[in-house]
């Protein structure tokens, strides 16, 4: 029998297979995280709960007509539905929860009290984390880092909207409609079949709208490197930057002016716009293309940090290294693990530091190399160094995951095959492959040794309960330590106790040394830091004793079962 004649001539302008399927997935991607907040607005804001009944609807019909539309121009329009519905719904989250945490009421406190003609950096606010929700950062040092530290678009941003109320709704305000406008803009930049991507990536699964509920400055910067990395190996192509490649280097210039996490990617989007351009024009040519994109991202970072330049030269250079200075406590998803919770610490901390530092040196070093295989790979190779960083979190890198996408449809292996790639004379002749991955080898092991002298380091404080004192109610208010110093060098520790895989606050020390000498044993006696601990609920979890040392930087860390310090479950 044959094919139906309508169905032959349709054929040629119908959607891809995939084109459908990237469509559903996006909208399915809309179901994540979208019953909480109808469960949270159906109590309260009626209205929202409504909007948001409407959004289901329209994810059940796209998702219906994704799958049987014939024409790629229909396809295309509800790639614009399913956009549409996504804005919707992160816009509702925000309406319901825009408090935020910790990024968000810095950031706010920030945006006040520049509009009041006060210093922004190195000023602690420590009444802003008495509030629900917002975490602490404890430091190594015994202490907690109360102050701003990012550079100063997010608090530009956020000024004209402190209207909106105390908390952190202006900060959180600036992040979610920064990533609304991002997720617009990485959906017309994109190639028409490849647009549900965008919206999937920026606002679906719910994981950077929560990140933008929260404030993070790091969204704003998302949002700027974005017009950047598409297309980005055709920057400066020819010779030419034009008004829009003038413009994109500004947004690479306020992208490092919103968070310090576009530092760590610009070396290689700059790295390999030089070896593509010098593929095509030459040395001297690539060369001043890449001074030109420079000194156009400089001078808009500059214009952007200026009066803080003025005004508060020191406490402003101090304040945007503060996240590389401040020597916060071990915490993330990475290589540090091994010592928070298999080895139960280290006394080489130090070296998780150095570790990533070498390998981001290692990393930038081998993508120039083989520019012509690792090209597509510049917005995830950056990443792969804070793995091994002692603050490993995950946001780090799912918080740029849009510039992965990006690069994937836009720069693919093709734009770098006749990119430069350095070959000293060693790595020309007929045992070039072999010389190659000697250097390769040379390049990642200083970072891999310093990896391996952290995590095979031993704790250096033994620590044993002799005491716990408990309220009437059965919760923990004192505790007496026997510690002992196991290494040669005096230490002054800060212990905590926590539950789970996160950190508590500080215990007060009531008696006892503050350093204890090598090889040598004290008695200390320390305070519950809000008078009293209470047991988690789940029956078997034990308590994670902590030491923290800033100089050298170690940890030691002791498990306590609960019937060890006499806690009850806690109740309700």
């Amino acid at each position: 029998m044959s094919a139906d004649p309508g169905a032959r001539a349709a054929a040629p302008d119908g959607p891809a297979q995939w084109h459908r399927v990237l469509t559903l997935l996006a909208d399915v991607s809309l179901f994540i995280g979208t019953r909480s907040v109808w469960t949270q607005a159906a109590t309260h804001r009626l209205v929202l709960a409504g909007v948001i009944s409407v959004c289901y609807a329209s994810i059940l019909v796209t998702g219906v007509l994704a799958l049987t539309v014939r024409r790629t121009r229909s396809l295309a329009r509800l790639d614009l539905v399913v956009l549409a519905t996504a804005v919707t719904l992160a816009l509702c989250a925000w309406a319901l929860n825009h408090d935020g945490g910790d990024e968000a009421v810095l950031t706010t406190q920030a945006a006040r009290e520049l509009v009041a003609g006060h210093p922004v950096y190195e000023q602690p606010w420590p009444w802003l984390f008495h509030a629900q929700g917002v975490a602490l950062t404890p430091t190594m040092d015994g202490g907690y880092d109360f102050t701003y530290g990012y550079p100063p678009l997010a608090p530009l941003l956020a000024a004209p909207l402190l209207w909106l109320g105390h908390g952190g709704a202006p900060a959180t305000a600036a992040a979610t409609v920064a990533l609304v406008v991002g997720a617009v803009v990485l959906w017309r930049l994109l190639p028409v079949p490849w647009r549900s991507a965008a919206t999937m990536v920026c606002l679906g699964f719910g994981f950077l709208p929560s990140y933008a509920r929260q404030g993070y400055p790091a969204i704003i910067g998302l949002v700027l490197l974005l017009p950047v990395v598409v297309r980005w190996p055709r920057l400066g192509a020819r010779g030419r930057l034009g008004a829009a490649g003038i413009a994109r280097a500004a947004c690479l210039g306020a992208a490092c002016a919103a968070q310090q996490l576009p530092w760590f990617v610009t070396p290689f989007l700059l790295a390999g716009i030089y070896a593509v351009r010098r593929g095509e024009l030459g040395g001297r040519a690539a060369a001043r293309v890449v001074l030109r994109i420079v000194a156009t991202a400089v001078l808009t970072w500059l214009l952007i940090n200026v009066y803080f330049v003025v005004s508060e030269p020191g406490r402003w250079l101090r304040g945007i290294a503060l996240p590389l200075t401040q020597g916060a406590v071990l915490h993330g998803q990475g290589l540090v693990d091994v010592s928070l919770y298999f080895t139960h610490g280290s006394d080489r901390l130090d070296w998780y530091g150095r570790a990533s530092v070498l390998l981001a040196a290692a990393l930038l070093a081998a993508f120039a190399l083989f520019v012509r295989r690792l090209g597509p790979a510049a917005t995830v190779l950056p990443w792969c160094a804070f793995y091994l960083a002692t603050r490993s979190q995950d946001g780090y890198y799912l918080m740029m995951t849009p510039l992965w996408l990006a690069a994937a449809v836009t720069a693919p292996l093709p734009e770098f095959a006749h990119a430069w790639q350095p070959r000293p004379r060693p790595f020309t002749g007929p045992r070039r492959r072999t010389a190659l991955a000697v250097a390769v080898g040379a390049l990642v092991t200083p970072a891999l040794v310093s990896a391996a002298l952290a995590v095979t380091g031993t704790p250096p404080l033994r620590m044993d309960v002799t005491a716990a004192r408990r309220t009437p109610a059965r919760t923990l208010s004192r505790l007496t330590l026997r510690v002992t110093n196991t290494g040669g060098t005096a230490l002054t520790p800060h212990y905590m106790l926590s539950a789970g895989q996160g950190m508590g606050r500080y215990w007060s020390l009531m008696r006892g040394p503050a350093t204890i000498p090598a090889h040598r044993t004290a008695t200390v006696e320390l305070w519950a830091p809000s008078g009293d601990v209470q047991a988690p609920a789940k029956p078997g979890t034990r308590f994670r004793l902590r030491a923290f040392t800033a100089d050298p930087q170690t940890l030691s860390t002791q498990d306590v079962p609960r019937a060890e310090l006499g806690l009850s479950p806690r109740r309700g």
